[in-house]
């Protein structure tokens, strides 16, 4: 049985929270027949039982945390330039040629500085998130294996199609949904049903703010 289950989990950076996807209760498992006897299918989507974890509220709390502590510091750094940028502008007609290039270097560093601040960020985000959201995803890859064990099914498909998706499910019949087989597997209780829908169900991290530049 073919147990690697292709995840999806889109990067569309910024200030997204882990989304609660609608999906249907599952029950009788898509059958085809084949030389080697009756192929069962099942689906599911990752991105709806990631959001529907006990661990999706931390996960989410904590990436708020760390986002607001980098905004916070590339706020600073942008103070801080145009300070700065602002003292230059006024003094300018009155410093010497060499204390007015000293000036204009240090402006040049400080934007550099904060560009480069706004690329570690993002990435320390991203890393974040993959730290916090990795061991949740093995658990519920755990789960969904143990799930199509028990329920003799051959392949499960993602429901989610997005960046790095090799199998995207166009059309699937909503009781052949094993979301809740896995859920209830996991000891968490199924959301009301409501009709699937795919979509995106990662956290991401903040926007770029454009960098401060020289008048």
């Amino acid at each position: 049985m073919k147990k690697n289950i292709v995840m999806a989990f889109v990067a569309a950076l910024l200030f997204g929270g882990i989304s609660a996807q609608a999906q249907a209760q599952a029950s009788t498992p898509v059958t085809t027949a084949t030389a080697a006897g009756p192929l069962k299918l099942g689906y599911t989507s990752m991105d709806y039982l990631l959001s529907q974890v006990p661990e999706a509220k931390d996960i989410q709390n904590q990436l708020t945390i760390q986002r607001t502590q980098l905004e916070n510091e590339a706020k600073r750094l942008e103070k801080e330039f145009q300070d700065k940028l602002q003292a230059y502008e006024k003094g300018a007609a009155q410093m010497s040629e060499v204390i007015r290039a000293d000036r204009e270097k240090e402006l040049q560093g400080l934007q550099t500085r904060y560009q480069e601040f706004q690329r570690n960020a993002e990435s320390q985000l991203q890393n974040k998130y993959q730290q916090l959201v990795n061991p949740v995803l093995q658990k519920i890859q755990k789960n969904v294996d143990a799930v199509a064990k028990e329920n003799g099914y051959s392949y499960v498909f993602n429901l989610d199609a997005g960046a790095g998706t090799a199998v995207i499910l166009l059309v699937a019949p909503e009781e052949h949904n094993i979301t809740d087989i896995v859920l209830k597997k996991m000891g968490v209780t199924p959301a009301p049903a409501t009709p699937a829908k795919a979509g995106t169900g990662a956290a991401t991290p903040p926007a770029n703010t454009p960098a401060p530049k020289k008048n």
